[in-house]
């Protein structure tokens, strides 16, 4: 009975020009309950979402919340009537400070002071590293999601919605974070839980809400389901296994860093200290780590973003780049994925064909004169070989579901057949379907010699694709050592800095002897 639910969906449509993002969706929440919401990339998830938050209006439907018919005009309307919810594409002012943008969302009775405090208070009872003061612009993107969470916690919600929360967060961080929702949900908070992760689905939601197309493809309750019938409830068929050959030799050393430590470019970032790597040809290194602990600044300086590295400390098959640009780099072999897709992998308002042209040559004639014709064959080819959901190479990047756009843009780079790839967070917000494909692609670019260096939150992901493994935390990288040597349990405790004597000691041995 209505009465009886927190949130009630009843045939809710949305239709966009391209494509019907709800078609007839209905969806029950109880009082209490944790339920998911799964489904690949342009399913319609993030439309439903932003309906029920009052972001985007439906074409039919109602809304029932708490038993009463409503209609969310706007966020604000969704916030007065308890609902709080975090963006997977975050909506924060980079030019205001993290105190300020939650402030915004709340009741402006609070002082800016008392808004401060309470946001340490609660980043601290949650596990979530939040500094108030610090602007938003200063912070990575895994940062960013953080204070979204917060700053929705903070509402004390009826209903809360997390789209993706735990990709920034330690495994033993997600224990905790569950503890939370788990104590939420107990206390009669709602809880809509978007996650590709179908193992977190499992052990936290209570029931689960499958989409394919738009529609509603079938109910259950997770802990009743395998990944693999998930799997084949949200995508049709049980994504392909990876190959990965764990016999495989690594070639000679294509990229090393040595002694590389940088000062922050700015006040709230992580300073590089005594940075050494080696990533040969034919092998994945995959690095770990929370987001924040120097991710960032490592990538800046190895892409060539950041030319403030010491003379010698990168070098590129010997050569040495610490100097060099991107684009000189590029022309070298070496092609980078960075983990912000929108702003920086891509240019929200240009069409795909015209974002290919950002890291490739392809269309460029003598002179600079475009063959438009090329341009776009390329953005058709990369939509074709890695599945892009899109309204072909002429639709704007913004226009893309995020996995969809990301699918593009690592397939951008990997299409360019690189010496060396670097790739941050590959396959964050990104189907299981998808994610195996992208992580399929990177494998075999390993096996025909590439040198792939992978910055990751996922776990899971580095250990099913890494040869090798290092954590970063605090601008310190520990030793590396072999994938298939490694725990989820080490990993997590050296993603606090916690890595011994001993255990460096014994990885330069191994360095020593190989």
């Amino acid at each position: 009975m209505s009465t009886a639910l927190r949130l009630e969906l009843t045939g809710i449509s949305k239709q966009y020009p391209a494509v019907k993002a709800n078609d007839r969706v209905s969806l029950r929440v109880k009082p209490g309950e944790i339920h998911a919401v799964l489904g690949e990339n342009g399913a319609g998830k993030s439309t439903l979402m932003k309906v029920i938050y009052g972001a985007v209006q439906p074409d039919e439907g109602a809304i029932h919340f708490d038993g009463q018919p409503v209609r969310v005009a706007s966020p604000a309307m969704a916030r007065a009537l308890g609902i709080s919810m975090v963006y997977q594409h975050f909506s924060l002012f980079d030019t205001l400070t993290v105190a300020q943008n939650v402030w915004l969302g709340l009741d402006k009775s609070l002082a800016l002071p008392e808004v401060t405090a309470r946001i340490r208070e609660v980043a601290t009872g949650y596990g979530l590293d939040v500094e108030p003061e610090r602007p938003v612009h200063t912070l990575s993107v895994g940062e960013r999601q953080r204070v979204e969470i917060v700053r929705a916690l903070l509402t004390k919600p009826k209903l809360l919605i997390l789209d993706e929360p735990t990709s920034v967060l330690t495994p033993q961080a997600v224990d905790k974070l569950f503890v939370v929702l788990r104590r939420l949900a107990d206390e009669g908070t709602s809880i809509l839980y978007i996650s590709h992760k179908l193992d977190e689905i499992r052990a936290l939601c209570h029931h689960c809400t499958v989409l394919r197309g738009g529609k509603v493809t079938g109910e259950v309750d997770p802990t009743q389901e395998s990944n693999a019938s998930l799997s084949r409830l949200m995508i049709g068929a049980e994504p392909p296994a990876l190959k990965h050959d764990t016999q495989h030799t690594a070639g000679p050393v294509a990229m090393a860093v040595q002694r590389l430590s940088l000062p922050t470019a700015d006040p709230f970032g992580v300073a590089l200290d005594g940075i050494a790597l080696e990533l040969r040809s034919g092998e994945i290194l995959g690095i770990a780590g929370v987001s924040g602990n120097g991710q960032q600044e490592l990538m800046a300086a190895l892409s060539g973003e950041d030319v403030r590295a010491p003379a010698g400390s990168i070098t590129l098959f010997g050569q040495d780049i610490a100097r060099l640009p991107p684009q000189r780099r590029r022309a070298l072999g070496l092609h980078f994925v960075p983990e912000e897709r929108l702003g920086r992998g891509a240019v929200p308002t240009l069409s795909l064909a015209e974002n290919t042209l950002l890291t490739r040559s392809a269309g460029i004639g003598r002179g600079g004169w475009l063959a438009p014709g090329e341009v776009a064959a390329l953005a058709r080819k990369l939509i074709d070989r890695f599945q892009v959901k899109a309204g072909g190479p002429g639709a704007a990047a913004r226009s893309l579901s995020g996995g969809n756009l990301q699918k593009f843009l690592v397939g951008r780079e990997i299409d360019a057949a690189p010496k060396v790839l670097i790739v941050a967070q590959p396959t964050w917000g990104v189907d299981v379907g998808a994610a195996a494909l992208i992580r399929g692609e990177l494998l075999a670019l390993r096996d025909a010699g590439c040198a792939v260096l992978v910055v990751s939150e996922e776990l899971d992901e580095l250990f099913e694709i890494s040869d090798r493994l290092v954590v970063i935390a605090r601008g310190r990288l520990s030793p590396a050592l072999p994938a298939a040597e490694a725990t989820v349990e080490q990993i997590g405790t050296w993603m606090s800095g916690l890595w011994d004597a001993a255990t460096v000691t014994a990885s330069e041995g191994r360095h020593a002897e190989a």
